[in-house]
C-alpha cells in the first residue's frame, strides 16, 4: 500500500486521514520510502527529520480524525530558510551550515496548528537569492523533467519534491518569483498569496511585504487546501490579518470562468523566449476557445524594475549585513552583491523606490478593477541548465544583471496582488510551461476558483507523480 501513497492528491489524502482510511504515520513512510528511492537523484530535500515527524504523527493519531485540524496530519516539507525547532536550518549558507533551530517560525507553527507534520526541509539557494537552486551546503536541486535541469528557485527544492512525489503539498516562499518560476519549471501549481495571509517572521524586518509565504502542490485544488493550513492570524507578524472563514479549498472546487482578463505576454517591460511565447499563445487561444473573453493589454509597470531593485537591496542589507561583516568569506558573490548595493543607498533612493511602487500598485489596481485578472506567462524561459548560475540571455539577447529574467515575477510583487501559476503545456522542446493569473489584493478566494477554470481547459496539470527523468 505504501508504494501507492504517494501518488495520491493532497486533497485525497486529506479526506482519507478525516474518514479514518489513512494514518498520519502511513503517509509518514509512504514518503519516507519515495524520498529514500528518488531524492538522491534530485536532492530536493537535504535534510529529514522523519523521527521528529513520526512522534507528531503518533501524537495526533491519539486525536479524533476531526480534531487533528484541517491537513488532519498531512506530511510538509517546509523550505531551508525557515526554521523548525530542533532541526537543522542552513538557508543555504555555509554561515550557518552547522545552525540548529531552537525555535519555529511563525509559519512553521501555524501548519503545525493545522495539522501539518514536518518531515523535511527543502534545498533553497543562499539566502534565498537567485531563482536556481543551488549552496555550497548542499549542492543543486535537479529538476525532475530532466536532472541535468534547473527547477529554478528560490522554492525550488519545494517545486521539485512535490513534482516527484516526495510531497503532497509543499511550503514555498516568493520574493521575486519564488515560488511562481519553480512552478513553472516543474509543471505544478504555486501560489503566492498576498501579504499578511500566513504569518511570517520573526525576522528584522517585520513590515517588509516583498516576501510571502505560499504553498506549492499539483492541483489548484491542492494549493488551495496547502493555503487552508497556511493562513493564520498571529498578533506577532504586524501585517497578518484575519482570515476569510470561507475555505479556499472549497473555492477552488467551484471552478468559475471570469467575464473578463487581461493578457499580457511581457507585462509591458520583460523579455520572454520563443519557445515560452509559443506556448503560452496556445494555451491562451484554448482558453478563449473555451469562452473567456480575452484583451490584449496590460497595466503601467513602468516603474516597478527601478523600484523592486532599491528594495530588494534595502532588505538585502537590512537582514544580512551583519553575516556580511561575521562570514563574508562564506558567502557567494551574488549575495555579497545584494547586501552592498543596500548599503550604499541613501534615504533619497529609498524614498523614490517607495513611490515607484506606490504608483505601481496604482497603475495595477486600476487595471485590474477594468479586467478583473491579468494573465501572463509565470516563467520568460524554460528550464535551463543547472550548472548555469543565472539565465544571462534570452533569445540572443545579453541581459545586463542576474535579476533581469526575473523582472515577470518581480513586477507583480511590487505590486502587493495574489498570483498563481499553473501547468499550460509543453513547449517545443518537451519543456513545462506555466501561465501566471494576478489577481486583486485578498481576492485569493476568487483566483483560486479562476485558476481551477483554467486548469480544467488546459488539462495539463500533473496527473501523478514523476519519476526522475535522466539527462535528455
Amino acid at each position: 500500500m505504501n508504494d501507492l501513497l504517494h501518488t495520491l492528491s493532497a486533497c485525497a489524502a486529506v479526506d482519507g486521514l478525516r474518514q479514518g482510511e489513512l494514518s498520519p504515520g502511513q503517509l509518514i513512510a509512504a514518503l519516507e520510502q519515495r524520498v529514500e528511492a528518488v531524492n538522491p537523484a534530485l536532492n530536493a530535500l537535504p535534510t529529514t527529520c522523519f523521527e521528529r515527524a513520526r512522534a507528531r504523527a503518533a501524537a495526533l493519531e491519539k486525536l479524533p480524525p476531526g480534531e487533528r485540524g484541517v491537513l488532519a496530519g498531512l506530511p510538509v516539507p517546509i523550505k531551508d530558510s525557515y526554521e523548525v525547532e530542533g532541526v537543522r536550518t542552513t538557508w543555504g549558507s555555509r554561515a550557518f551550515a552547522d545552525h540548529i533551530a531552537a525555535r519555529s517560525d511563525y509559519c512553521v507553527e501555524a501548519i503545525e496548528a493545522a495539522g501539518g507534520v514536518v518531515y523535511a526541509k527543502s534545498n533553497t539557494p543562499e539566502f534565498e537569492a537567485g531563482a536556481n537552486t543551488f549552496n555550497d551546503v548542499f549542492g543543486a536541486t535537479r529538476n525532475p523533467w530532466n536532472i541535468a535541469l534547473s527547477a529554478a528557485g528560490s522554492s525550488g527544492g519545494a517545486a521539485a519534491a512535490v513534482a516527484s512525489g516526495m510531497a503532497f503539498i509543499a511550503q514555498g516562499s516568493d520574493f521575486a518569483c519564488s515560488v511562481r518560476y519553480p512552478a513553472a519549471f516543474c509543471n505544478i501549481v504555486g501560489l503566492r498569496p498576498s501579504p499578511g495571509l500566513v504569518p511570517q517572521g520573526p525576522n528584522a524586518l517585520p513590515f517588509q511585504v516583498l516576501s510571502v509565504i505560499g504553498p506549492l502542490a499539483r492541483s489548484v485544488a491542492d494549493v488551495a487546501l496547502g493555503l487552508d493550513g497556511f493562513a493564520r492570524f498571529d498578533r506577532r507578524d504586524p501585517l497578518s490579518r484575519p482570515v476569510s472563514p470561507m475555505g479556499y479549498r472549497a473555492a477552488a472546487m467551484t471552478a468559475e470562468r471570469p467575464k473578463r482578463v487581461a493578457f499580457s505576454m511581457d507585462l509591458g517591460v520583460a523579455r520572454v523566449a520563443r519557445p515560452v511565447r509559443a506556448t503560452i499563445e496556445q494555451a491562451v487561444g484554448k482558453l478563449a476557445a473555451a469562452g473567456l473573453a480575452v484583451a490584449e493589454t496590460h497595466p503601467d509597470l513602468s516603474l516597478a524594475d527601478g523600484a523592486f531593485r532599491t528594495l530588494r537591496a534595502f532588505q538585502f542589507a537590512a537582514l544580512r549585513q551583519e553575516v556580511l561583516q561575521t562570514a563574508r568569506d562564506k558567502l557567494k558573490p551574488e549575495v555579497v552583491w545584494n547586501i552592498e548595493q543596500g548599503l550604499k543607498l541613501t534615504a533619497a533612493e529609498i524614498a523614490l523606490a517607495e513611490a515607484r511602487r506606490a504608483q505601481s500598485r496604482r497603475d495595477m489596481l486600476a487595471f485590474l478593477d477594468e479586467h478583473d485578472f491579468l494573465i501572463a506567462p509565470a516563467a520568460p524561459v524554460e528550464a535551463f541548465p543547472v550548472t548555469e548560475r543565472f539565465v544571462r540571455e534570452i533569445d540572443g539577447e545579453t541581459l545586463e544583471t542576474y535579476l533581469d529574467w526575473l523582472l515577470l515575477g518581480y513586477a507583480v510583487t511590487v505590486c502587493g496582488c495574489p498570483a498563481i501559476s499553473i501547468p499550460c503545456g509543453l513547449s517545443e522542446n518537451g519543456l513545462p510551461v506555466g501561465l501566471q493569473i494576478i489577481g486583486k489584493p485578498y481576492g485569493e478566494a476568487a483566483l483560486l476558483r479562476v485558476a481551477a477554470w483554467c486548469e480544467s481547459v488546459l488539462a495539463a496539470s500533473l496527473a501523478r507523480p514523476l519519476e526522475p527523468r535522466g539527462a535528455a
